[in-house]
């Protein structure tokens, strides 16, 4: 006799927990920031190599965006403060925007 079984009870089913929604913290170009400014953004507040940091920072110079992480909600909208933050400090205009993934 199992342990589930005892006194006829089955075991409660595992429900399936859903995914949670993931969001994309987007950086937008402006034409005040310097780029040495944005890549130090992306290394310490986003924690990209300097390699991806760089390859970014050409991407939102040359397409005027890019999608900087992508995290739920909460964790997405605690970076595009950190990031605001960290740019109001240095005296840096910073857009941001966080965007359903």
């Amino acid at each position: 006799m199992s342990i589930w079984t005892r006194g006829g009870a089955e075991p409660e089913k595992a429900q399936a927990v859903a995914r949670p929604n993931m969001y994309a913290v987007v950086m937008h170009n402006d034409d005040f920031m310097t780029m040495d400014f944005v890549i130090d953004l992306l290394v310490k507040v986003f924690n990209k190599s300097s390699q991806q940091a760089r390859a970014l920072t050409m991407q939102v110079h040359r397409q005027g965006s890019g999608v900087a992480g992508i995290y739920t909600y909460d964790l997405a909208v605690s970076k595009r403060l950190q990031a605001e933050r960290f740019a109001e400090e240095n005296a840096f205009p910073l857009r941001l925007s966080v965007e359903i993934s």
